[in-house]
């Protein structure tokens, strides 16, 4: 075992009294804006987001890929992986899998491996955006809205078995994500391309266990550079409200054009109760795969702004990341987004809502602003590791990481030329 519990106490032990120093003066400071912070620590406590298993290894572009070493050779060391970053931040506390690239062979061991490092399996990917050498038909032109049914019906039954494995392992959701699109103008007769898409979708939602969601995402360009068959969120909605309740939008940060609004998507999917879940990452000009808030922390707690305005977080989203790592360790990646996603949480949890809603409707447009920027201002950074304290998680994960040199013990396990399999 990389981290034992020892190991965080030892690395909190140095930081306790600075810790709780920050923690008191914060706290006061709350307090006393009628804020209950103990309140706001637990749901911190509460908040889990899942790992993707392709995240754990060094990412890459159609340029080259950069090896990094220690990488995880199969599920068994993803799931490992996860764990780590669990002790750290109790923050990870599921993994989301991709079927083929992470086909479990045997469920059993999985599932012990899992419930070892204390995770739930989240939703479950499809993919049918790559050719796998075992199938028959190619989705170079589409897989559920090809023209050809044989095609098609490949591709729905490929869901169908990645929901088999995911109620084998005990997930509730299917993640569809189509790359199906078009290059050229004439190349797709755009209207059939959608219909057929919905059908096929409609096949694979009838198969949907009983307590399953269907979460649909999007994406305006790329692998296809003239149209994406689902390129936004208003496609995505209308799938999901043809398919029935079970069917929800999921809203991936980078999967829009540049500067689009998308907290208030996030207000209107809330709203027509459709939002299914969330894939964080960030984006400077289009699907760049950012560290989560790396680039723009104030429109995640604009987006977490909009969540808390009315909603119940006893219901289930699916929280994950969904970044690309092509020059920093994948760890220390994961567990820089880990806190971002908490900060933006957090921040949004101190705004003063009732001054807020009462701002909104006098139209102060100054006051509000100025709101909502004193809650984006402050410092709660102390909130969310004692959070991870009371969870015997580190004070400071990333700091702990390479205190610890996890990624050269890594790298004496797997060795350095190992790359992550997808």
């Amino acid at each position: 075992m990389l981290i034992t519990a020892s190991s965080i106490q030892e690395g909190n032990a140095s930081y306790e009294k600075l810790h709780q120093r920050k923690l008191d003066a914060l706290s006061e400071d709350l307090e006393r804006q009628g804020l209950e912070v103990e309140n706001i620590i637990k749901a911190l406590q509460a908040f889990q987001v899942a790992i993707p298993s392709w995240a754990l290894g060094r990412g890459g572009t159609r340029f080259g890929r950069f090896q990094i070493g220690g990488e995880p050779r199969n599920l068994e060391e993803k799931l490992m992986d996860v764990g780590l970053l669990h002790q750290l931040t109790q923050t990870a506390g599921a993994i989301s899998l991709h079927i083929p690239w992470d086909i479990p062979e045997d469920i059993v061991a999985i599932q012990q491996i899992a419930q070892n490092n204390h995770l739930v399996f989240d939703a479950v990917n499809s993919n049918t955006f790559q050719d796998q050498s075992t199938q028959e038909h190619s989705y170079q032109y589409g897989s559920l809205s090809h023209t050809k049914e044989a095609v098609r019906t490949q591709a729905i039954e490929h869901n169908l078995e990645v929901i088999k494995y995911g109620e084998a392992l005990g997930s509730k959701a299917l993640t569809v994500w189509l790359a199906d699109g078009s290059n050229f103008p004439g190349q797709q007769n755009l209207r059939k391309a959608l219909d057929r898409t919905q059908h096929s979708l409609e096949t694979i939602y009838q198969s949907l266990p009983q307590d399953w969601q269907l979460l649909i995402e999007y994406k305006p360009y790329e692998p296809n550079f003239y149209s994406m068959v689902i390129p936004d969120w208003g496609t995505s909605f209308l799938l999901a409200n043809q398919l029935g309740d079970k069917a929800k939008t999921l809203v991936d940060l980078g999967h829009h054009l540049p500067n689009t609004n998308i907290e208030q998507i996030v207000a209107t999917l809330t709203w027509q109760q459709k939002l299914g879940g969330f894939h964080f990452n960030d984006s400077s000009y289009g699907d760049d795969d950012l560290s989560v808030g790396s680039a723009k922390p104030y429109q995640l707690f604009l987006i977490f702004n909009e969540l808390l305005e009315d909603w119940d977080f006893s219901q289930a989203l699916a929280w994950m990341i969904d970044a690309s790592h092509n020059i920093k360790d994948p760890l220390e990646d994961l567990i820089q987004s880990l806190e971002a996603i908490q900060i933006a949480f957090a921040k949004a949890q101190v705004i003063d809502r009732k001054a807020l809603h009462e701002a909104q409707e006098n139209n102060e447009t100054t006051l509000a602003q100025e709101l909502l920027q004193d809650a984006f201002l402050t410092d709660v950074r102390p909130l969310v590791a004692e959070a991870r304290r009371r969870e015997k998680g580190a004070i400071y994960p990333l700091k702990l990481y390479q205190d610890l040199k996890i990624r050269e013990k890594l790298i004496q396990q797997r060795g350095f030329h190992q790359a992550s399999g997808l």
